[in-house]
């Protein structure tokens, strides 16, 4: 069942909590593994806990958003209409962010440098699963004809996978006949696993908006996760990422796009934190009281 965000009293909560109950499937989690980081609930998971989950829904045969939080989703949420809808829809929330996972240890939180979970940091051992029992994966997502050449580059590598990429270069405003098409194709695919990667927030307007229309399946918004196995984007290395500065490798890269998402956007944050920070010195004196 739900466990309450840590930290957090109950009379916040509840709506929280009333939002996810309606949800059908849940992961139980202890207290400690989600809490609330400025403002917003994320779950401390290790990847192969997110994959657990994935492979769990899959073999069910359910449908399961699984979102993320970073600096720039926190940045983007209040400012964003109806982006909210996809972290009420989630049953996982991922925390994509090293800084964030180390500002969390500061608050008195459980959290450790292996509960950073993004496409990167588990994608060796989701194509390997996804090998092994032949999952239906699409994604939806890209520039025309990467989303297929990545699809046909990864079908090397893991045969068993049946993989499908489409173009994210469509109408998807809601009704449109450009966006019923996209539906209809996805539909007519039968993935296990959805992939959509459009760019923040529009992948993550776009599941909202179609989530009823949408198959059973695992739903994951995961960026530019098939540019990078289409080999149009470069990946930082690893331990860039455990370090926390992959921004850095990602800034010099595209600087003009990644200039006020890394350099602007966290100054906004800064509210937030500090409330944050307030609450926890507040919570480490009542309990030496």
């Amino acid at each position: 069942m739900y466990q309450e965000p840590h930290g957090v009293d109950q009379a916040k909560a509840a709506p929280d909590r009333r939002a996810r109950e309606r949800r059908p499937f849940r992961q139980q989690r202890r207290p400690e593994e989600r809490v609330r980081i400025l403002g917003e609930i994320v779950d401390l998971m290790r990847p192969e806990e997110v994959l657990l989950h994935v492979e769990r829904c899959v073999e069910a045969g359910r449908r399961s958003v699984v979102a993320n939080h970073n600096l720039h989703s926190l940045y983007l949420l209040p400012r964003t209409p109806g982006m909210r809808r996809i972290y009420d829809l989630a049953d996982v929330v991922e925390l994509d962010s090293t800084p964030l996972i180390h500002f969390a240890r500061l608050l008195g939180l459980h959290s450790r440098p292996f509960h950073r979970c993004t496409y990167l940091d588990w994608r060796a051992h989701f194509w390997s699963l996804a090998d092994r029992k032949g999952w239906r994966v699409l994604y939806v997502g890209g520039a025309d004809g990467v989303a297929e050449q990545a699809a046909a580059r990864v079908s090397q590598r893991y045969p068993g996978a049946v993989l499908k990429g489409m173009t994210g270069y469509f109408d998807a405003t809601p009704g449109s006949a450009g966006n019923e098409a996209v539906l209809a194709e996805v539909r007519d695919f039968r993935p296990d696993i959805l992939f959509v990667g459009m760019g923040m927030p529009r992948q993550e307007l776009w599941i909202a908006d179609n989530i009823e229309a949408l198959p059973n399946a695992v739903i994951l918004p995961v960026g530019a996760a098939f540019d990078y196995e289409a080999g149009v984007q470069k990946a930082a290395p690893r331990w860039m990422g455990r370090m926390g500065v992959e921004w850095l490798f990602r800034l010099f890269a595209d600087p003009k796009r990644l200039y006020a998402r890394y350099c602007v956007e966290p100054w906004f944050l800064i509210g937030p934190a500090l409330k944050d920070v307030r609450e926890a010195w507040a919570r480490r004196k009542k309990k030496r009281s």
